[in-house]
């Protein structure tokens, strides 16, 4: 149960966290400026529902803190955090991936909203997917979404082996970090090993029932949108990640997203093979280049019209409502 005051919890590794510190950053936040803080701070990342923020602070450097502003209630809190507690478990435990040493905050800030920080080690940007794909040779670009799909296989192998739990995980390029990665000698080996650092949404469903409120997916959409996303997308965008065919074509489409489209007939060509080999027991349908570019176009498309409407919701609520618009919005995005 939540107080006004700080819930500490601190990850195994036992880093240090000046969490008065933490409440002092989140009650001086302005979702409009996030970086004008009296604490300095640097944003890392933008997520649906999360920011990620570096606290330029002592006590606080070499760690990320990803600001989740999406609950009402403080019982939403302690039922987001035993479901967050079970996907770590699950993924390191029985899965077997490899996770970033991690804790999490929660407590209630002075607008006596419940919020929610995930900790972990901040990765080194060229060791993020994403960023060490523009820096690699092109087959160790290859090696490394390879060894992408062996690490989301063993999600599915293991929602084979047992019935208790079905996991779903989002197996974008961005969420994988290569361990040991050195950007002045850019080189991978079949046998490199990757961390999973995207745990703020925990994919868990029990008996067909989803563990983590999709509404919770609702909080950050714009105001007059919202009906709309739950009636015609959400249970769609729910069932994407799990499913291992579809959660691959994301993987995927991230070469567009990344400006080398050139790679994608390489990694169909490879996750074709992929499946009809180690994972031909999931009897999956070969990919087609075209579905990949057709998914892609229709992504990026949603998400600039998405992010638009969520720019013309702030400004409803400052015009309108004459209300603080309560969410953090990236810059542009480039697709």
């Amino acid at each position: 149960m939540l107080e006004n005051t700080l819930a500490i919890y601190q990850n195994p590794e036992g880093f240090k966290v000046d969490f008065n510190l933490l409440q002092e950053f989140e009650n001086g936040l302005d979702p409009n400026h996030p970086e004008r803080n009296s604490v300095p701070c640097r944003v890392l990342g933008f997520g649906e529902i999360s920011t990620v923020f570096e606290i330029q602070a002592e006590h606080m450097s070499g760690l990320a803190f990803k600001r989740m502003g999406i609950f009402e209630t403080k019982e939403e809190v302690d039922e987001y955090l035993v479901t967050y507690q079970l996907y770590n478990r699950l993924l390191e435990g029985e899965i077997g991936l490899n996770l970033p040493a991690h804790g999490h905050a929660a407590f209630v800030n002075m607008s006596d909203q419940p919020v929610f920080y995930i900790i972990q080690q901040k990765i080194p940007a060229p060791a993020i997917g994403n960023k060490a794909m523009h820096v690699l040779p092109t087959q160790d670009t290859l090696t490394l979404f390879s060894c992408v799909l062996q690490e989301l296989f063993k999600v599915w192998k293991y929602n084979q082996r047992q019935a208790d739990f079905e996991v779903g995980i989002d197996g974008q390029v961005s969420n994988w970090i290569i361990q040991g990665f050195n950007s002045s000698q850019p080189s991978l080996t079949s046998d490199i090993e990757l961390s999973y650092v995207d745990t703020s949404t925990p994919f868990i469903r029990m008996d067909g029932v989803e563990q983590l409120d999709p509404e919770l997916f609702l909080r950050s959409a714009p105001s007059f949108l919202a009906w709309i996303l739950r009636i015609l997308f959400l249970e769609d965008v729910m069932d994407r990640y799990y499913d291992f065919r579809k959660v691959v074509i994301d993987l995927l489409a991230n070469c567009c997203k990344e400006q080398i489209p050139e790679l994608i007939p390489e990694l169909v060509e490879m996750a074709n093979g992929f499946f009809a080999t180690q994972a031909r027991n999931l009897d999956i349908e070969p990919i087609q280049e075209k579905e990949v570019l057709a998914y892609y176009r229709e992504d990026a498309l949603i998400w600039v019209l998405y992010l638009w409407m969520r720019r013309f919701d702030r400004l409803l609520y400052r015009y309108i409502l004459f209300r603080p618009y309560p969410h953090i919005l990236p810059g542009k995005i480039k697709r």
